[in-house]
């Protein structure tokens, strides 16, 4: 390393091929570039006095560690460019100036001693020459990128591009380039000390690349950020004049005026008083914040909807169990248990209007009634009626409300259907709630549920957009749903079950009589003297034409038959339509539904079952058969596993009883049994198969077909116990609808009866089951176990 010593009487004598250097800290210095320097250490400056005593070049090194006051020389790259001084310049404040052009590279041989400043031996570098195609391939798309630079540059001379252009020397092309873009200090040296041409040319075609990109989105947010000024000066400027042209009409409405406004709701809402010292502090706030503010509407929104809300407005309770029962009868036909128990509810609310009343929920299959009993008890009350749909709904936010945190933030479900209604002891309507979504990463809507309808609760339901306590406990809540499998333990358990299975063949026909025909002709625009059903006809449509346990798909239908006779009066082709049951099949084709009970069991090895469906209650064909084989049960149709444990015991039980049944049990070693259940797209599961599987493989091993007009449901046991079951009203109107004379129930289900229609009980013969004996004596005629056929 060379040592800097203090200047001497007489300066030695430079080698030839010695120069003087001058270390900078923040500049990589190019050939044929011209830049101003700012010296202010005395050595630097001692440098350059000599310099312009002997005219002679400097060297520019750039030094590694840029804070460095006094660099040794290993802390001093290797590779520098030499230039001309070409003005040496100090100023009034003492400052040393030089302006320079870089003349041509050089790289450090030594450093040497005995002077005051640096100085060292060095190899100038010629600049390469190069024509080769590589070089040209790459001079190309490097004039390309210079040109798009210069312009994408601020305050850039339009000459700088056509100076690029004309330039024929790829080296000086790169050398210029590289040292009029603003590319990192390590960057610039490397490309410096590359002295391979093609090499120096990839590595500035790389660095302009990378550059090119920083400039265009640099360019991009300026452009935006300017026209997202220019837009907020035009939208103010553009408010000014208008208030001005308000003013000169007369018809500017002030901002004190709306502010007048909102306080006059809040004052009028009826708020308790800490919500009311809330809002009115929010609307202090919001008069402070200028109009163009982001969250000035926000805060207009959410006072309008703190002072729309029913704080105090409530309706008066007109509860007259008279007149329910009357509205109730007129709304609805049959349901005597459940309008029993409405009015029950309705009448504890008269006596106690503040007792905690349970919460009743609607439980059935589709069109069975349960959203119009919710319109009834709210005409019955005097109240006014709001519905929440919550199928499908699976963030928390939807019941519990938003967090006021960004534009479009809005109250729950439930805080709006009560603004909806206007009052604060509506009828709200719980709708779907078997079709809750399930807790995920958007919290649990169950959860949140469970305060709305605890009554020790929601007294103070808070809600996350009006962040202050709502009070729910005047709301009368009505639940419903399809089934109660999917509804959460803890929801279910705030509320009082009421099941609607369903309605029979009467019943049907007293509803479309009723309710449907009217509803249907005002909405044809038909009168009852220009087109009439008869009663066969209607028949039809509930037994071919729609297999349901409510009502709605029956409501198509005639609408369906309606429709067809309002065109043929609209065209004129008749003036007056009378529908018979011959007609349907022109106007609705080919009776969708059949009976297959004949057909399916008048072969040995199918029985009859009878299941519970969300939709209601349906019949099961349960097929058995056998095939050569090595003893396997092979089970198909979709099933559950309880389903599947069934069929294993009903096969287990039979083998157990083979002398009984006078079966030989190599039967079942040289056979696969083959049990099948139809409709095999459909999931079946639960464990009331049991019985219809047995009397399926017994009737199939001894080849004597089942009684068609008979069905059966009930668990079984391995001891040949006939277990009870649930939806036994379901499963009896399934029956009944179906066609079916006898039906065979576990014995341990004789209470469910009360349950059953009337209509019902009178149309079926019910056989109770203690055994699967008891099902053998009824399902296969005379055959007795221990006799023979």
């Amino acid at each position: 390393m060379a040592n800097i010593k203090a200047a001497p009487a007489v300066l030695p004598k430079l080698p030839p091929d010695a120069m003087v250097i001058i270390p900078v800290r923040y500049l990589v210095l190019f050939p044929g570039m011209v830049v101003p320097i700012s010296m202010g250490r005395e050595v630097s400056i001692a440098a350059a006095q000599e310099a312009v005593r002997t005219d002679s070049d400097i060297g520019l090194l750039l030094q590694h560690d840029s804070e460095v006051d006094s660099p040794r020389t290993d802390e001093l790259y290797r590779v520098g460019t030499a230039a001309s001084i070409v003005r040496y310049i100090t100023s009034e404040d003492g400052g040393h100036y030089i302006v320079c052009q870089g003349q041509q590279r050089f790289r450090i041989i030594e450093f040497l001693d005995g002077f005051p400043f640096y100085v060292a031996r060095v190899e100038r570098l010629e600049d390469p020459v190069d024509h080769s195609a590589d070089v040209e391939a790459r001079m190309i798309p490097l004039k390309q990128l210079t040109a798009e630079v210069i312009d994408l540059l601020p305050q850039a001379s339009a000459e700088l591009v056509s100076a690029a252009q004309n330039m024929s020397s790829a080296s000086a092309l790169a050398d210029f380039v590289t040292g009029l873009v603003d590319v990192p200090l390590q960057q610039k040296q490397e490309i410096l000390e590359t002295t391979d041409l093609p090499a120096r040319l990839d590595r500035v075609l790389e660095a302009l690349s990378a550059r090119i990109e920083v400039l265009r989105l640099s360019e991009q947010i300026s452009a935006q950020t300017k026209e997202r000024m220019e837009d907020r000066q035009r939208e103010f400027l553009l408010r000014e004049q208008l208030k001005t042209i308000q003013d000169e009409l007369g018809e500017a409405e002030s901002a004190n005026a709306e502010f007048d406004k909102l306080s006059e709701a809040i004052a009028c809402a009826g708020m308790p008083q800490e919500v009311e010292a809330h809002a009115r502090k929010e609307l202090q706030r919001l008069k402070r914040m200028p109009e163009v503010a982001a969250e000035y509407s926000m805060l207009c929104t959410y006072l309008e909807w703190m002072s729309e809300l029913p704080w105090s407005a409530s309706t008066e309770d007109r509860i007259d169990i008279g007149a329910a029962r009357t509205i109730l009868d007129q709304d609805h036909f049959g349901l005597l248990k459940i309008k029993r128990r409405i009015l029950e509810h309705l009448a504890v609310r008269k006596l106690n209007p503040h007792g905690k009343s349970p919460i009743l929920c609607f439980v059935g299959p589709p069109g069975v009634g349960k959203t119009s009993l919710g319109q009834s008890i709210a005409r019955a009350t005097g109240r006014k009626f709001a519905r929440v749909s919550l199928g499908g709904v699976h963030d928390e936010a939807e019941i519990r409300g938003h967090r006021r945190t960004y534009v479009g933030a809005l109250p729950g479900n439930i805080v709006q259907a009560v603004r909806k209604a206007g009052t604060n002891n509506c009828v709200l309507m719980l709708d779907e709630m078997d079709k809750l979504g399930s807790g995920g990463m958007h919290g649990d809507p169950a959860a949140a549920l469970l305060e709305v309808l605890d009554p020790e609760q929601n007294a103070s339901f808070r809600d996350n957009y009006l962040a202050q306590p709502f009070d729910l406990s005047k709301v009368m809540f009505i639940g419903t749903a399809n089934m109660l499998d999917t509804i959460p333990s803890p929801l279910l358990d705030r509320m009082e079950v009421l099941h609607l299975p369903g309605y029979t063949t009467e019943e049907k026909m007293q509803i479309a009589h009723r309710y449907l025909i009217q509803r249907q002709l005002e909405a044809d625009g038909l009168s009852a003297a220009q087109c009439a059903i008869s009663e066969e006809a209607i028949h039809a449509l509930i037994s071919d034409y729609t297999r349901e346990a409510g009502v709605r798909n029956l409501e198509r239908e005639i609408g369906n038959v309606f429709r067809h006779a309002a065109m043929r009066i609209a065209e004129g082709s008749a003036q007056q339509v009378k529908v018979n049951e011959s007609d349907l099949a022109d106007i609705l084709g080919p009776r969708k539904f059949e009976s297959e009970l004949a057909l399916r069991t008048s072969l040995s090895g199918v029985a009859t079952g009878l299941a519970w469906t969300p939709a209601g209650g349906d019949i099961l064909f349960i097929e058995a058969s056998r095939a050569p084989g090595p003893g396997k049960l092979i089970l198909t149709g979709q099933l559950g596993d309880v389903m599947k444990e069934s069929a294993q015991a009903a096969l287990t039980l039979v083998k157990a009883h083979c002398a009984e049944l006078q079966v030989d049990p190599e039967v079942f070693d040289k056979h696969d049994i083959h049990i099948h259940v139809p409709a095999g797209a459909m999931p079946k599961d639960g464990p009331s198969a049991g019985v219809a599987m047995y009397i399926a493989l017994v009737s199939l091993v001894r080849d004597r077909p089942v009684n068609h007009a008979c069905a059966m449901t009930g668990e079984i046991s391995l001891r040949g116990l006939v277990l009870p079951i649930g939806g036994v009203k379901e499963k009896v109107l399934a029956a009944l609808q179906a066609g079916i004379k006898v039906v065979m129930l576990p014995a341990r289900n004789r209470k469910d009866m009360d349950d059953i229609p009337e209509a019902a009980r009178n149309g079926l013969r019910f056989v109770w089951l203690e055994t699967v004996d008891d099902a053998m004596h009824e399902a296969l005629g005379h055959f007795i176990i221990g006799d023979t056929v």
